[in-house]
């Protein structure tokens, strides 16, 4: 019997494609977003004292009663939050089993969620697995901002949800006050459901500040927050995150969990929760990751590129229609990987109708020593 696919239209994404890519000429991998520096060993030892406690069996399925008690914490200490670690957060494997399931849990089949384009890869697919449809709404160009009257425009009967990421990637754009109640006006008006991937919470530069649909009480009433601990602590191969929403919400997102991953991760739920009492970390992550910002931002334009204002996340967008015009992004990643030995990602693959621009993606979570190299190598486009 032919199996039908539920997405006949996935194929490899592009990080993997990129990575594989630098990997096979020897190129620096700024493609895929993940650091090259080492977590912080007091984690690392936390994790380890934890296996060897015997802290190695099922966690509790919402999660570790203490790292929800710590993260309940944490949501106080950053926002003034006051968040029930029992009936509202729930641990998940990574962000992306969060969103998921938040998706799957809000959707069933012919309804309609909005997502921006440029769109991060994995909620369309979610979206489309439930039987649900996509409306992608573009961001507006040149500054990628949101434009409400188009997000208004698309808002139809079957519509159930709309899709934020805030920092967004792979866009680096940050919302501001004036967009989260844009968004609670027309949440209110047709009743919808929001799921805000804030995974770069911390990732916000030049003292601008973040702002949660946590810290709005309209919505926060019908949204569902997601984190990953991965992007916090530097420690994207432990896929542990957690889900943030109100408890009818949260119990019903509980009801999909159970039967997808039942429970995380135990010995690293133990590490986490007791390394986020160390508040002094991911306070000092806007300073962290500014300065590799700025650090990759000169060995980029000493190279030729024209850079777009990078507000949040790791991530930073170029511009290189005085290096290559000749070349589309996709041409030009393959190129620079293969020739200059620098690999990036290119922004098409996140656009249902990419438009007219040339524009590729860096990590700049990476070692001074490696955004050195990359530069290095880079260099050279400048003697075009």
């Amino acid at each position: 019997m032919p199996l039908r696919s539920k997405l006949p239209d996935v194929g490899t994404t592009i990080f993997t494609v990129m990575s594989q890519l630098a990997q096979a000429h020897g190129a620096i991998n700024l493609s895929q977003g993940f650091p090259d520096f080492a977590v912080d060993p007091a984690l690392l030892a936390g994790a380890n004292e934890a296996m060897a406690a015997g802290h190695n069996q099922y966690a509790a399925m919402p999660g570790l009663p203490a790292l929800r008690q710590a993260i309940a914490a944490k949501l106080l200490a950053c926002q003034g939050l006051v968040v029930d670690p029992n009936r509202e957060i729930t641990i998940t494997a990574g962000a992306t089993q969060a969103l998921y399931t938040a998706i799957a849990t809000v959707l069933h089949a012919s309804d309609e969620a909005i997502v921006f384009d440029p769109c991060y890869d994995s909620y369309v697919p979610a979206i489309t697995a439930q039987g649900a449809r996509a409306v992608r709404v573009p961001l507006r160009q040149p500054d990628f901002a949101v434009d409400w009257e188009a997000v208004a425009a698309a808002i139809t009967p079957r519509t159930r949800l709309i899709i934020v990421n805030n920092p967004n990637n792979p866009a680096t754009s940050v919302l501001t006050v004036d967009d989260l109640n844009a968004l609670s006006r027309l949440a209110e008006r047709h009743d919808l459901m929001i799921l805000a991937d804030e995974v770069y919470e911390h990732l916000v530069f030049d003292d601008r500040p973040h702002h949660s649909v946590l810290a709005h009480p309209a919505l926060r009433a019908r949204s569902f927050a997601v984190y990953s601990f991965g992007k916090t602590f530097h420690a994207t191969g432990w896929k542990v995150g957690y889900c943030v929403a109100p408890p009818a919400l949260t119990e019903e997102l509980r009801k999909l969990h159970q039967f997808l991953v039942f429970s995380v991760n135990t010995p690293m739920q133990h590490a986490l929760a007791a390394h986020l009492a160390n508040a002094q970390h991911w306070q000092a992550l806007p300073g962290f990751y500014q300065a590799k910002r700025d650090r990759l931002a000169s060995h980029l334009i000493a190279a030729g590129f024209a850079l777009l204002p990078c507000h949040g996340s790791y991530f930073q967008l170029a511009d290189y229609s005085a290096i290559r015009p000749d070349l589309n992004d996709l041409a030009f990643a393959h190129w620079l990987t293969v020739t200059h030995g620098v690999a990036t990602i290119p922004l098409s693959p996140f656009y249902a109708e990419p438009p007219q621009r040339r524009l590729v993606r860096f990590c700049f979570a990476k070692t001074d020593e490696t955004l050195a190299q990359a530069g290095a190598r880079l260099a050279a486009l400048a003697q075009r």
